[in-house]
């Protein structure tokens, strides 16, 4: 439960009250991973005693108001409404007193940096450069970006950042964000809830929203390429979203249907099912700040293949050690190809994918962003969140570079 009574302990070791500004939540149809990373931090938070709510947009699978895992949930108008309306409510006061504010940025600013003078600290998954052109016309992606490359920046020039993958570090030092602000905090790993039972014949799975810049068509293309000699291929998308007609239009196109399972949107089990069954993960999105199904698929020892240029996957996929990293769609089929082909290649990059899961919990990431929070509140200190993790698993012999992502010691808060 929430403390009320939190400002009679120490200033240095008292619990925060937390405002997440969020777009969506995971009961959203149109959740992923961001929610995921948000929900999770946020409920670890909450477990340590700190009073933690969830402001994001209103949606038909969930109610107005409710509390779940110790974490209050505030849901409040559209899918683009959300963001006037929890300015308007910051800017006249109707929210109460926070410590600090937590600004989900999914290319839209909330701007709580200009109702008040509460820290704000701005999480960011990825920058949205590319995603942009694909899902909007040419006017209102223009705009899009201007807000996220210009406007955001001067809005938060005073806050403290959390980006949750180098590559999103870099690409926010791009846009004039000051590197002293910006710290890494990683996403953390589902553990498996049931036993690996792979399909007894070749399966691909595609987990996430079903938008255009995820590019599951990529997928599609390369089942058709890959079907004359993997005549029992089955590809299982599970997801959903706006884009599900123009992939089951694409399926059709290619002559695939009968191979592509579209599972739709799965709750918890379902997943879990879907992740034991699959032979390896394609992951094909034009861009992703860290990939948070590439861990959930080796906690299941599943490799991943997925593209070089798409930002965080560069760094959630350890290219020929935990999974296949493409240039190309052809190169994205070979990669699949090789998978599929090679159950010794398989085996090991799974295997890897695997021990290189518990370098990642959810532990570790609540603890760093609790220090962000902290830092940003100017506290020394805020109760811990978990006990210590398990020992770290190594994997044998990696590179200097496979070292640094296996170890975290790529200068992030992350590291324990």
């Amino acid at each position: 439960m929430p403390l009320t009574s939190s400002h009679d302990l120490p200033a240095t070791d008292r619990p925060l009250r937390v405002l997440f500004c969020n777009w969506r939540d995971t009961r959203n149809p149109e959740g992923g991973g961001s929610e995921v990373y948000v929900e999770n931090v946020a409920t670890a938070l909450a477990s340590a005693g700190h009073d933690v709510t969830i402001l994001c947009a209103a949606h038909e699978n969930a109610p107005a108001d409710e509390v779940v895992d110790g974490v209050r949930f505030m849901r409040r108008g559209s899918k683009l409404g959300v963001y006037p309306h929890i300015f308007i409510r910051q800017l006249l006061r109707r929210l109460g007193h926070f410590d600090v504010i937590v600004d989900v940025q999914n290319g839209i600013p909330f701007g709580s940096t200009l109702t008040g003078r509460t820290p704000v600290v701005v999480l960011v998954h990825h920058v949205h450069r590319e995603q942009w052109p694909v899902v909007y016309g040419p006017v209102r992606a223009r705009i899009g970006w201007a807000l996220e490359s210009r406007v955001a920046p001067w809005v938060y020039r005073r806050s403290r950042y959390v980006a949750v993958s180098q590559a999103t570090r870099r690409e926010l030092v791009e846009l004039g964000v000051d590197d002293r602000r910006i710290e890494v905090v990683h996403n953390g790993v589902e553990r498996p809830v049931r036993d690996a039972e792979p399909a007894d014949h070749p399966r691909i799975l595609v987990l996430g929203r079903l938008v255009p810049h995820k590019r599951v068509e990529h997928v599609l293309a390369a089942a058709a390429v890959l079907l004359p000699d993997h005549p029992d291929l089955r590809v299982a998308v599970v997801g959903d979203g706006w884009w599900a007609p123009e992939l089951a239009a694409e399926a059709e196109r290619l002559g695939v249907t009968d191979l592509v399972e579209f599972v739709g949107f799965a709750d918890e089990e379902t997943k879990h099912l879907e992740l034991s069954r699959a032979w390896v993960l394609a992951l094909p999105s034009l861009k992703e700040g860290w990939g948070l199904v590439v861990m959930e698929a080796a906690g299941y020892a599943v490799p991943s293949v997925g593209y070089a240029a798409a930002g965080g996957v560069a760094e959630s996929i350890v290219d020929d050690v935990t999974g296949l990293l493409a240039e190309d769609q052809s190169s994205f089929t070979s990669a699949l190809r090789r998978l599929l082909d090679d159950p010794a290649l398989r085996s090991e990059l799974g295997g890897a994918a695997a021990a290189r899961t518990w370098e990642y919990g959810w532990e570790t990431a609540a603890r760093s962003f609790a220090r962000v929070l902290a830092s940003a509140t100017g506290l020394e200190s805020v109760p811990p969140v978990f006990d210590p993790e398990p020992a770290h698993v190594h994997l044998e012999h990696p590179s200097d570079d496979e070292a640094s992502f296996v170890t975290g010691t790529t200068n992030e808060v992350a590291t324990p």
